[in-house]
């Protein structure tokens, strides 16, 4: 096997040099992490999860229209995406209020919210990804008003996709995360969807039990956590023709 140049390795994925120019190899690593990385585990079979997981969702968003970074799943724990430059924000959509929200507001944890909210957080893990306005956003230029307002309108889009999808397999998406980058081709500049989409950047609860199938279960000890992930898999279908992982001696899975 060649080697391949590593370009940036962050909590979750590691991100290779592409076969061609203008694109990348995304490696999914089994690596867990909360609270900008004070708590850190290895979960074996995450990362191979996450990847069929993220592939399926990208794939249904891209059939809608939206944009985004996925080109094709090379293997178990890789894909190949388009090159982009990251936008530093992560934008975050709420249809239940959870999390830091409730503390922040003083709301009742599970609270349904009369409307989805949208809210802005510059990515900076040594602040701790502050929550931004787009007042910030605009005097620091992290993103332009247009930029802003595509990617407000793509993640309202993304909502209601995968609110009806999730529902179709009694799981309730209860928020999540993106994030979006500039992909350019020749002097065209378009504002894509990056990064993942998955039990890490969602959370996802069951509808009849409220049972939590996400990273929450990792940020507050339950336990289960690989297990909720391929649970979800599972109910998406993207598992049928594995219903379990099989690790390899070389580390692979098949």
């Amino acid at each position: 096997m060649s080697r391949r140049k590593k370009l940036y390795e962050g909590k979750a994925k590691v991100i290779y040099e592409g076969p061609e120019p203008g694109t990348l190899i995304a490696h999914f690593k089994d690596d867990a992490t909360a609270f900008n990385n004070e708590k850190h585990d290895v979960l074996e079979g995450k990362g191979v999860l996450n990847n069929r997981i993220s592939e399926y969702l990208m794939q249904q968003i891209g059939d809608i229209g939206i944009p985004t970074h996925f080109i094709k799943r090379l293997n178990m724990r890789e894909q190949l995406i388009r090159e982009v430059e990251i936008i530093p924000l992560e934008i975050v959509c709420r249809n239940i209020a959870t999390g830091s929200i409730c503390k922040r507001l003083g709301i009742k944890d599970g609270e349904k919210l009369s409307r989805p909210i949208v809210e802005y957080f510059y990515k900076d893990d040594e602040l701790g990804d502050p929550l931004v306005a787009e007042e910030h956003i605009a005097a620091f230029n992290w993103a332009g008003p247009q930029e802003v307002e595509d990617m407000v309108s793509m993640t309202l889009r993304v909502n209601d996709f995968l609110s009806g999808l999730f529902a179709a397999v009694n799981i309730r998406l209860v928020d999540f995360k993106l994030e979006f980058g500039r992909h350019y081709e020749g002097e065209l500049v378009r504002t894509i969807l990056a990064d993942e989409i998955s039990p890490d950047s969602c959370r996802l609860w069951d509808i009849g039990s409220g049972r939590k199938l996400d990273k929450d279960r990792f940020r507050q000890n339950m336990g289960g956590v690989t297990d909720a992930y391929a649970e979800v898999a599972r109910r998406l279908g993207v598992l049928k023709d594995q219903p379990r992982l099989k690790i390899i001696s070389n580390g692979d899975e098949e």
